[in-house]
């Protein structure tokens, strides 16, 4: 363009019609002044000290125009040796943010590969979901009625808050009482399938909703397990709540929905061991995440990991306070059932009629005992079948064994869930910090502030 109007022509830099390449083939512009002239650029191989655009061979169509491209780059380049030093490094972070932002938005596994916590800060910050192996779609209004049927329980309690205690109960529940050889029970993943759960790293829910049917567990397609003929209900695991839930969608298939809250503080604490507990390969898969939590003498002060994210503003705060937030004007739904994990733990019994009567499950005096027992901790432990397993898992290559590695370490999912136990694993300062957030959130309703916090009757 330069070089046009250098010549006197009419040039596209001021507004005059060139030439145009379209669809391979170049347009020839109106008028007998120079114009715009199509040009490629084709990466060649490097020569070590050839200069920056000896990378690049130019083909031109038409017109004389080589000097005037390489003269055009080479402009280009003394302009960046110009630039002052501020200049320079402003530039290159520029060009640095383009790139993190592309892959961010296209590519973001690709940070998986990065040690922590460079991997997690550049998946966070390119404005993707924490954590990095949690996904939303398959609850899209125009996906969920693809892959369930009408009755379909999902249990969505927050994390921390009693999820595979909850899973196994309304296993137990819907068969009426399965002892602790039940072979349709291999692993809490399997038989109560986590459809929020990314396998792989670059995993999908579209790819992997075709493989929960056909994955082989133990010599037999999963869905022996998790979509048995034997079950009155489907049971799926979620952490999310409305609105990526659509409890409220008016058409398709009628899904309930079981919810559970906990104390905050609670639920802080369990989330120290938590992160501590994830096997090193599944760290390994996901850039360092969860990292492990050293505390001086079992207790956390304000510089504990999982205190930074678990507060607002933090990187998992959405698993507590949006989570309550979320639920709390869908706690008289019909089709839902929010419970607070300190009223079950204290009636063990009640809750489990309670979650059967909503689950259409009738249970005789026996039943209920039998299932009453195999709801409790101890015999949970007994049984020990909650690793999480991967089965979907298509990494291999050393990153990810999907018939025997595990998401966390033995024994980590049933250790004992204390009520109120919580606040004496952190500093006072700690408590005080949690307390003056529990108020900031939820204080505009004094009766949400206080069930979160001890659950009992809504009102």
């Amino acid at each position: 363009r330069r070089e046009a109007a250098r010549a006197g022509g009419r040039g596209c830099a001021e507004g005059g019609r060139g030439d145009e390449v379209r669809d391979g083939r170049t347009d020839r512009g109106r008028g007998d002044h120079v114009s715009c002239i199509a040009v490629t650029a084709t990466p060649t191989p490097y020569r070590p000290g050839a200069g920056p655009w000896a990378l690049f061979s130019f083909e031109r169509d038409g017109g004389d125009i080589d000097r005037m491209v390489v003269q055009l780059l080479t402009d280009s380049a003394e302009g960046f040796k110009a630039m002052t030093l501020p200049r320079k490094i402003g530039t290159l972070v520029l060009g640095l943010a383009v790139a993190i932002g592309t892959v961010g938005k296209y590519s973001p596994h690709l940070f998986m590969h990065l040690p922590f916590p460079f991997s997690i800060i550049l998946w966070d910050v390119t404005g993707n979901e924490m954590p990095p192996y949690f996904m939303k779609d398959a609850w899209a209004e125009n996906e969920i009625d693809s892959w369930t049927k009408d009755g379909d329980l999902v249990v969505a309690t927050g994390a921390k808050s009693g999820t595979t205690f909850m899973l196994y109960c309304t296993h137990q529940i819907r068969t009426k009482g399965a002892d602790a050889k039940d072979e349709l029970w291999p692993d809490v993943s399997i038989t109560t399938p986590w459809p929020d759960l990314r396998h792989s790293r670059a995993g999908t829910w579209a790819e992997q909703k075709d493989r929960l049917n056909t994955t082989l567990v133990d010599g037999k397609k999963m869905s022996f397990f998790w979509d048995n003929p034997e079950y009155p209900m489907r049971i799926f695991k979620s952490h999310y709540g409305p609105p990526v839930l659509p409890v409220r969608k008016t058409s398709g298939k009628k899904i309930k929905y079981l919810a559970m809250a906990r104390n905050g503080v609670d639920v802080l604490a369990s989330f120290v061991p938590f992160y501590s507990s994830h096997t090193e390969e599944f760290r390994n898969l996901w850039g360092g995440f969860p990292p492990e939590v050293p505390t001086a003498e079992g207790m956390c002060d304000e510089n504990c990991q999982t205190v930074k994210d678990l507060m607002p503003g933090g990187v998992m705060s959405h698993t507590y306070f949006e989570y309550i937030m979320s639920w709390w004007p869908y706690r008289d739904d019909p089709n839902v059932l929010f419970l607070h994990y300190s009223d079950v733990r204290k009636d063990l019994k009640g809750s489990v009629e309670k979650i059967a009567k909503f689950m259409d499950v009738s249970l005789t005096s026996a039943e209920l005992k039998k299932v009453t027992k195999q709801c409790s901790l101890e015999h949970m432990k007994s049984v020990d079948k909650f690793g999480y397993l991967m089965p979907l898992n298509t990494d291999g290559a050393g990153l990810w064994d999907a018939s025997k590695d595990t998401i966390t370490t033995k024994g980590a999912m049933t250790v004992t869930g204390g009520v109120g136990t919580g606040k004496a694993r952190f500093t006072d300062n700690v408590k005080e910090m949690w307390k003056k957030a529990e108020e900031d959130k939820f204080g505009h309703d004094p009766k949400l502030l206080k069930w979160a916090r001890e659950g009992g009757p809504f009102n």
